[in-house]
């Protein structure tokens, strides 16, 4: 829920600003004032106002300059002169949320922010009350509700509070980025800029670029000034996917950007403050990296003040049911088809080794609803429509060369019983033996279950 209101107020009128500043304070309103629309229009880029109250006719910039200007969720309400219902009818139509004509009646005033504070608070009520609803089994787009997942949300909720740099580590596909995002959302910066690159996907001459912009005529191409990902994010969250392949000699110029929040674009002899929250992002195990020196050890003490690890979808088989049924829901909008899956189906998407992860599951299942000649999902439509598609078993008991019929048999039982986690119930099943039989194989191979 949103504390308290943060309201800024421009007029190129002192005693208008003062006079407005003074009662909205009294109200319990977060209050600033700009006599000066062109600096007012700095920190309507660089800070988030819950409502933007502006006079329409100012020197310089126009109060619909400044409109044009708000953050989506911002609700703006001119201030028109001499009745001029003209004005006030196309601020409504270019988006401001209310008008009052000058001089006003500081009563109505008064009422008309009140009204639109209401309705802030009223939305952000909405979105608490859908949090709960959806609480244990899904945080904003990340699908889950095992164990290992609902302790990945309780670390979303506690490092989204305190402005530290996160490292989020996990296998390809596994959702870092949406990791991420929820992380930025649910903090103080959510109404700031969210930027992501991937360190990985850029050449490495381009990188520093990237990172840290460039000024015109800095090297051969340079044909314009550009900002780097940290000038973008400025005020909200810059996201460096891939870190771990960040080259070493960049990985100094990162770190003293870090101690220091100032980027010196290339080609300039200026530095430039900034206000990010870092959070970082790696499939790769980093402290193998940096044991190699191929990964500063002290950047990674920067970059990992708290670290949250994503489980890969091998270790929260629970979650492929709810994922499947988000997904399908996607892809019935996407084709205008209304797809379900069979149970023989679901069951083989529960044994798949899911190297690709989430990601992998999500491609299997576009795959199979473009092969699936009805509306229903089978197990052919996946086994047909994806060639590389093996399930945990089939690839794990492929390479038995060389072994009798008692040691792949042997494999074969160990392998489903890590599959059910050692319920042999579930394991016989799969197997097509009873339960007695399962438990003397287990006796006959010495299998410690």
């Amino acid at each position: 829920m949103t504390e308290k209101i943060k309201i800024l107020v421009v007029d190129d009128e002192p005693n208008s600003t003062q006079m407005l500043r003074k009662m909205l304070i009294k109200k319990g309103y977060d209050v600033d004032e700009k006599n000066n629309s062109i600096e007012a229009a700095e920190l309507i880029k660089n800070n988030f106002y819950h409502i933007i109250i502006s006079d329409l006719q100012m020197p310089d910039l126009t109060g619909m300059d400044l409109l044009h200007l708000k953050q989506k969720d911002t609700l703006f309400i001119m201030i028109t002169g001499y009745g001029s219902i003209a004005s006030a009818v196309d601020s409504m139509k270019s988006g401001a949320y209310d008008y009052i004509n000058k001089p006003f009646n500081m009563e109505e005033f008064l009422l008309k922010v009140e009204k639109a504070a209401e309705k802030i608070k009223l939305s952000d009520k909405i979105k608490e009350l859908k949090g709960i609803l959806e609480e244990g089994f899904s945080f904003g787009n990340i699908i889950g509700k095992s164990k290992v997942m609902k302790n990945v949300y309780d670390r979303i909720k506690k490092y989204s509070k305190v402005n530290v740099n996160v490292l989020i580590q996990g296998e390809s596909g596994t959702g870092k980025e949406l990791v991420a995002k929820a992380l930025h959302s649910n903090s103080e910066r959510g109404g700031q800029p969210f930027v992501a690159i991937n360190c990985s996907a850029i050449p490495e001459n381009l990188l520093e670029s990237e990172l840290f912009g460039h000024v015109k005529g800095a090297f051969t191409g340079a044909t314009e000034s550009q900002k780097g990902v940290f000038e973008q994010a400025h005020g909200g969250t810059l996201f460096l996917d891939e870190i771990a392949e960040m080259p070493y000699p960049l990985q100094a110029k990162l770190l003293r950007v870090l101690e220091t929040w100032e980027v010196k674009p290339l080609g300039s002899d200026r530095v430039r403050k900034v206000d990010i929250r870092l959070i970082s992002a790696t499939n790769q195990d980093i402290n193998e990296f940096i044991n190699r020196k191929q990964f500063r050890e002290d950047l990674f003490y920067r970059i990992a003040t708290v670290t949250i690890n994503i489980p890969p979808l091998r270790n929260r088989r629970e979650d492929i049911p709810l994922l499947v049924n988000h997904y399908l829901s996607i892809l019935s909008n996407k084709f205008e088809k209304k797809f379900n899956i069979s149970a023989e189906a679901l069951d083989t998407l529960m044994h798949n080794i899911w190297k690709g992860n989430v990601r992998e599951l999500e491609n299997v299942l576009e795959q199979a609803s473009l092969s699936t000649s009805n509306d229903t999902i089978v197990v052919n439509d996946i086994l047909n429509s994806n060639k590389n598609f093996k399930t945990s078993v089939q690839n794990d008991i492929e390479n038995t060369d060389n072994m009798n019929l008692n040691e792949i048999e042997k494999k074969y039982i160990i392998k489903v019983l890590n599959i059910t986690n050692g319920n042999k119930l579930k394991a016989a099943q799969i197997l097509g033996i009873d339960r007695k039989t399962l438990y003397k194989k287990i006796k006959d191979y010495n299998i410690d279950v």
